[in-house]
């Protein structure tokens, strides 16, 4: 099935050239939901990661850089009644508000892309897309952000401080805050990298958990590590396991994200690459198993009604 035939992709080209104001009548007709779905379990997809310059995907280093393609495989993936919602930046929720992809699905704006991949000021992840303010005129769910922490970069100092900022402005107002925590290093050569060290993680959960004036609207984005059990421990927040980069077995990525289901503040997922660049190319498929292991008891909403 076709989501964006060629006439839906030149309307939108059209609009966004002559009447930049549909953009928001698009979002504020939008019609919403609430972020759980009513099994207590949210399937979120995400789709922010052309902002930070990842535009490549298991060998295909600029596959993600067709904007139209992208699109048809999100709206793909969001046509599936088991996705709860769309994490985006705001390009890319303003095409989808545009098409008519966001009725009846969550919303989150992400934040800060600006910590870019191999950039001399990369932990230092400020402001560059949604606002607070934003996200409330816009309807939106809430806003994700990423922190990367490096205890030998200073950087990572004002990215901290500045989470903490927006999860008290988000809290204020009553909208999640999607917090992604993760332990950084630097090589010898100085780049960058994922330390994939638990403890390390279990330490960035706490101090996750415990930043801005209030941890009401907080929720951590993690990864599905070895002791998921053990990570989650560490904190009472509700938990979303987030999907990382493809890689060339996909029935571990899902047998993994099983696991971490289990755990009882494990609320879902939030994924992206993963799903939309399955090896085999059947985004449907691919999102199809996902959704069965967020929601594989999901009653149907006319059943509760």
């Amino acid at each position: 099935m076709t989501f964006l035939s060629d006439e839906a992709w030149l309307e939108l080209l059209d609009v966004r050239a002559t009447d930049p104001t549909a953009i928001g009548a698009a979002l504020a007709a939008r019609t919403t939901r609430p972020l759980l779905a009513n099994d207590g379990a949210t399937f979120i997809i995400a789709i922010d990661h052309p902002a930070r310059g990842m535009v490549g995907v298991s060998g295909q280093p600029f596959v993600m850089a067709d904007r139209r393609d992208v699109l048809e495989r999100t709206m793909t993936a969001l046509s599936d009644p088991g996705v709860d919602g769309v994490m985006a930046t705001p390009d890319i929720l303003d095409d989808l508000a545009l098409l008519g992809a966001l009725d009846d699905k969550v919303a989150i704006g992400s934040i800060n892309r600006g910590g870019l991949m191999g950039s001399a000021w990369e932990l230092d992840d400020q402001l560059t897309g949604h606002t607070v303010p934003s996200i409330v005129e816009q309807g939106l769910d809430g806003g994700k952000m990423l922190l990367r922490i490096d205890l030998a970069d200073e950087r990572s100092r004002p990215t901290i401080e500045a989470c903490a900022r927006w999860i008290t402005e988000l809290a204020a107002v009553e909208k999640i805050a999607m917090l992604e925590p993760l332990p950084y290093t630097t090589s010898s050569t100085g780049d960058k990298h994922l330390d994939t060290d638990e403890d390390a993680l279990i330490k960035c959960v706490g101090i996750a958990s415990a930043l801005g004036a209030s941890s009401a609207y907080t929720w951590l984005k993690l990864p599905a590590t070895a002791e998921v059990e053990r990570v989650m421990a560490a904190t009472s927040l509700p938990g979303l396991i987030l999907g990382g980069t493809p890689g060339p077995d996909p029935k571990s990525a899902f047998d993994e994200w099983r696991r971490a289901m289990a755990v009882p503040n494990v609320r879902g997922l939030v994924v992206g690459r993963s799903l939309l660049y399955p090896q085999d190319g059947d985004v449907a498929a691919a999102v199809a198993t996902a959704a069965e292991i967020v929601h594989p008891h999901l009653i149907p909403e006319e059943e509760t009604q």
